[in-house]
């Protein structure tokens, strides 16, 4: 999944200072991103949707060596939702293999870069060889230590809440947790997300400013990231653009400015 790094004329050196801009000691735990654009992508070149899909995978391999490069610990990428199920047929069928045949290329590329893929959402609508292929990828890198790449397939934060809620109830109603003892912690625990920390920027391509039924729940203090860049076209350069705007962000959960810089 980690390309070589190549220098181009030009290129190379506009990477390496944005690079060396990032505050390796201030870098956002969690990014999470919302891959916009493939379809339109391709559509602008004249090509078939699918054709930006198969370009947008090139992104993917770019965006987590730049992750895993700088010592991010979480990259959370949106990869499908339970919405997406309601595209053309032909589309979700090529997607689904284009899927099967990314994760059996990519596993030794994880391993070989120490990062341990995990999934997120309702993994029982993917076909059965797509499930399968997921499951032998999440064996072989379950020891790894390095990046934690999620990626979010079939999920939506709407669904994850309505089946954290389902779970909850089931507990109160076999009298393992009573009502008044419920807190934010408690729904923490039942999200797909449980043991991941939230994400603390949130990176949009594509020039849409919405977050679609990602994250809704774990977003709440994220530094949102909106840019016009299609997901194809997404690179690392992007990807330090978007860390050196957070790291120029003032957080201030709740709190006034005063009070943050005290």
């Amino acid at each position: 999944m980690l390309p070589e790094f190549r220098t181009f004329k030009g290129i190379a050196c506009t990477q390496m200072s944005l690079r060396e801009k990032i505050n390796l000691n201030n870098l956002p735990s969690h990014i999470a991103i919302i891959m916009d654009g493939n379809g339109r992508w391709a559509q602008e070149k004249g090509e078939d949707r699918l054709y930006g899909h198969l370009h947008g995978v090139e992104s993917v391999r770019n965006i987590v060596e730049g992750a895993a490069e700088l010592g991010v610990k979480y990259l959370t990428l949106y990869a499908f939702s339970t919405e997406n199920w309601d595209r053309p047929e032909y589309e979700v069928t090529g997607l689904m293999e284009l899927l099967v045949d990314t994760i059996k290329k990519e596993v030794p590329t994880l391993n070989k870069n120490n990062i341990k893929l995990h999934v997120i959402g309702d993994i029982e609508m993917l076909p059965e060889n797509a499930r399968h292929e997921l499951a032998e990828a999440l064996a072989e890198t379950s020891t790894n230590t390095g990046l934690n790449l999620i990626m979010a397939l079939s999920y939506s934060s709407r669904w994850e809440l309505v089946n954290a809620v389902k779970n909850i109830a089931a507990e109160v109603q076999q009298g393992s947790i009573a009502p008044e003892d419920i807190t934010q912690h408690t729904l923490q625990q039942h999200l797909s997300t449980s043991q991941f920390p939230d994400p603390e920027l949130m990176i949009r391509t594509s020039g849409e400013y919405r977050i679609s039924n990602f994250l809704l729940y774990q977003l709440a203090y994220a530094e949102l990231y909106f840019t016009n860049t299609r997901w194809p076209d997404f690179r690392k350069e992007n990807l330090y653009e978007a860390i050196l705007d957070f790291q120029h962000r003032e957080r201030r959960f709740g709190k006034t400015g005063e009070q943050v810089k005290a």
